[in-house]
């Protein structure tokens, strides 16, 4: 996020100065263009890396990873190499062009739109598997679903086909009159989805993400199972019946998984995720998961919240609970947000809580 955000920075910085008569004052014309100030192929590479890294703990770039890099190393060398060989050799404009910054090149711009556009859906697709993987593989799927991330990789995708829009416009005549000052509305949109992912990530170091370890290859690995109803149509079953796995351990997994959840509260860590249930077990996430969707009918997410809406239900009718709020007593039962409470419990019971609060006074009295 830090060298995204660098270049980021960088990319505004021609059209910030240059409004600031740099483009038509020396020597800082000659900084404008003979520095490779725009650096967009890498903008592409660094979101995907990005979104790769917040959603497993363990991502590191690492060998082929940095291909992707490669077109923006390839841009940057050669741009320095003909700056110097002007600068010093030359020491005249001659490899580099005297009225055209190389960084707003047609090939150039038309090139890192392509490169962006292509990296964000990869990045889309990725965090669209990932979101899934929330809700088999963690308690917490709201917060861990990173939807700000969501927002911004869209906001972005429409911010990169702005040009093919500006270039649109430029064909009515009022837009071809503000010259200079057309692009402006892009690089106000630029600033802005910037500055929300900026501030989004810095809030995200609450979440523990030392906890998420995704991997796309893990879901070939898990059942898909969204809804009870799916179980229930046998989505499930020709998968489950090709496993050698006998039914009868999947009977004392289901039950150890019941006594560990009643004897320990597991449910009410807030960060509790399925690989550490698993490791109590003595087995492995997939098989774990299999057990929940076969015997519970639900994801791991809905089971784990399912117990902290009984423990709820249990302990506003309790005394010792008659001085805490509602929302306290929702953390305690290991929810991490007041969103998450409301859905989950309006999902199980049918009603929301004040609903349900409301008919269990009515019914004392």
């Amino acid at each position: 996020m830090g060298w995204f955000l660098i270049v980021a920075a960088m990319a505004i910085i021609p059209f910030m100065v240059g409004f600031a008569g740099w483009y038509d004052n020396q020597p800082y014309r000659d900084i404008l263009f003979f520095v490779p100030f725009v650096h967009s192929l890498f903008i592409g590479p660094l979101l995907y890396f990005y979104t790769k890294s917040i959603s497993n703990y363990n991502f590191r770039i690492r060998g082929r990873a940095y291909l992707h890099l490669l077109p923006g190393l390839v841009y940057l060398i050669v741009n320095i190499a003909l700056s110097l060989i002007d600068v010093f050799i030359y020491k005249r404009y001659n490899l580099t062009n005297e009225y055209n910054d190389p960084d707003f090149s047609d090939w150039y711009t038309i090139l890192s739109m392509l490169s962006v556009l292509i990296y964000l859906f990869l990045s889309i697709r990725y965090y669209n598997s990932y979101k899934k993987y929330t809700r088999i593989a963690t308690s917490f799927a709201d917060a861990a679903s990173l939807q700000w991330l969501r927002n911004f990789l869209y906001a972005f995708s429409l911010l990169s086909i702005m040009p093919i829009i500006r270039t649109i416009l430029s064909n009515f005549s009022f837009f071809e009159r503000m010259r200079y000052f057309g692009p402006w509305y892009y690089y106000l949109g630029f600033a802005i989805v910037v500055y929300y992912i900026a501030i989004s990530a810095y809030h995200a170091i609450y979440l523990p993400i030392y906890k998420l370890e995704f991997n796309p290859d893990l879901l070939q690995g898990f059942p898909e199972q969204d809804s009870a109803a799916e179980n229930e149509a046998g989505n499930l079953g020709p998968e489950i019946k090709k496993t050698d796995i006998a039914q009868e351990k999947m009977i004392t997994l289901r039950n150890g998984l019941l006594e560990v959840m009643e004897a320990e509260l597991l449910f009410e860590r807030a960060d509790l995720t399925l690989s550490e249930v698993a490791k109590k077990l003595g087995t492995n996430s997939v098989l774990l998961s299999r057990v929940v969707n076969q015997h519970f009918k639900l994801n791991f997410n809905d089971y784990i919240n399912q117990y902290r809406v009984e423990a709820v239900i249990k302990r506003i009718a309790m005394p010792e609970f008659k001085n805490q709020t509602l929302l306290a007593i929702a953390f305690d039962s290991g929810f991490n947000s007041k969103a998450t409470f409301n859905r989950s419990f309006k999902k199980i019971t049918g009603k929301n809580p004040k609903e349900f609060l409301n008919r269990d006074l009515s019914s004392r009295l």
